[in-house]
């Protein structure tokens, strides 16, 4: 948490130093041609992932009129569709938007998209997921120590069952960045500790997607040789555990999860999930609004950056890595409440009373 918490004060610092420089007022670094009006696109990937239009969105929009009253927003959501996503950028390039804020639904599909903003002049900040193409910032979390957490997480809820133990991995979708570096961040601390019974890629990161993958999983391997479930995010836990139970496998295996959203935290009180990741998402749209507005100023995005990242060109952008935090039933209280992501009664509904009551909530 410490981790956290300096990292939290270092982006809020070189927020209001970008706002500063920013001088985001009438005339601050405007066309005349153009008035002084400044418009700034957010594409997000879908919305089947609850954090985007319900975290990551209004945040964003938040930090970016902080910084400049002048500055419109436009956000548009793929709904995971690659093609989409392609058409919805062609438009605000065709609009000429003065920055983009892109998660991309398919990062390498998106480059040559990303090259026509940046021939354009549009900058464009990768936000959440590496994009490939001529990006001028990112933003994001550390992806492999995403996956180490759920992995250490992951053999000290299987106890006993290490080594040797089964599980089975259900990842996230391939064409994500993030979800390559979640998995290779997992198998770095489980690989030679427990069994892989089966792996999963899940196209679109859907729950429905892992729901049919764990009934195959369970009828390849029988329902009470599962020792443990990787599941790379909450959306992945959620299908996961519902076909575990449908099957009736009891008890039910730990499973880890990604995101902190409201289910799987009430999950994790519950016991049907036993971790997941929380990565604060106000320091992250802290960063990526900073970001954007500093590049349509034409500020220099490294005043704002902690560190670069290195693209596949082996050019290198200014980056904002975050860190990452670990969350089980005895971590709640000290972190996602006290941090303001839930309060205690959001979590502690009536049928989760007693389980609130062990897990220190009430």
């Amino acid at each position: 948490m410490k981790a956290l918490i300096w990292n939290a004060a270092r982006i809020t610092a070189a927020a209001c130093a970008a706002a500063a420089l920013a001088a985001c007022g009438p005339g601050a670094g405007s066309d005349p041609g153009r008035g002084n009006t400044r418009t700034i696109g957010i594409l997000l990937p879908d919305a089947t992932t609850a954090r985007w239009e319900t975290q990551d969105r209004p945040l964003l929009e938040k930090r970016i009129k902080q910084l400049c009253h002048d500055c419109a927003v436009e956000h548009v959501n793929a709904k995971g569709d690659v093609a989409l996503q392609q058409e919805q950028m062609d438009s605000l390039i065709t609009k000429g938007v003065d920055a983009i804020v892109l998660v991309a639904v398919d990062a390498r599909s998106m480059g040559a998209t990303v090259a026509k903003a940046h021939a354009a002049g549009i900058p464009v900040i990768a936000y959440d997921r590496l994009a490939e193409g001529p990006i001028s910032g990112y933003v994001s979390f550390d992806g492999r120590e995403i996956g180490r957490l759920q992995g250490r997480a992951l053999l000290k809820a299987m106890g006993g069952r290490v080594p040797g133990g089964r599980i089975v991995m259900m990842n996230g979708d391939p064409s994500d960045p993030n979800a390559v570096a979640f998995r290779q961040g997992a198998l770095s601390v489980l690989k030679g500790k427990v069994r892989i019974a089966k792996a999963y890629d899940t196209l679109e990161w859907r729950p429905e997607t892992a729901h049919i993958n764990m009934n195959g999983a369970i009828s390849a391997v029988g329902a009470g040789n599962i020792d443990g479930v990787y599941a790379a995010n909450d959306g992945l836990a959620a299908g996961s555990i519902s076909a575990l139970k449908a099957n009736k496998v009891s008890p039910l295996p730990p499973v880890t999860g990604q995101d902190a959203e409201l289910a799987a935290v009430q999950r994790i009180v519950d016991g049907d999930q036993y971790m997941t990741v929380y990565k604060p998402f106000g320091p992250e749209a802290s960063a990526g609004g900073a970001m954007a507005v500093a590049a349509v100023r034409g500020d220099s995005l490294d005043k704002i950056a902690t560190g670069k990242v290195r693209m596949h060109d082996g050019k290198t952008v200014p980056a904002v890595m975050l860190t990452p935090v670990s969350v089980t039933a005895a971590d709640i209280k000290n972190t996602l409440v006290k941090d303001g992501m839930y309060t205690i009664r959001q979590i502690c509904t009536p049928r989760l009373g007693t389980d609130c009551d062990k897990a220190g909530l009430t």
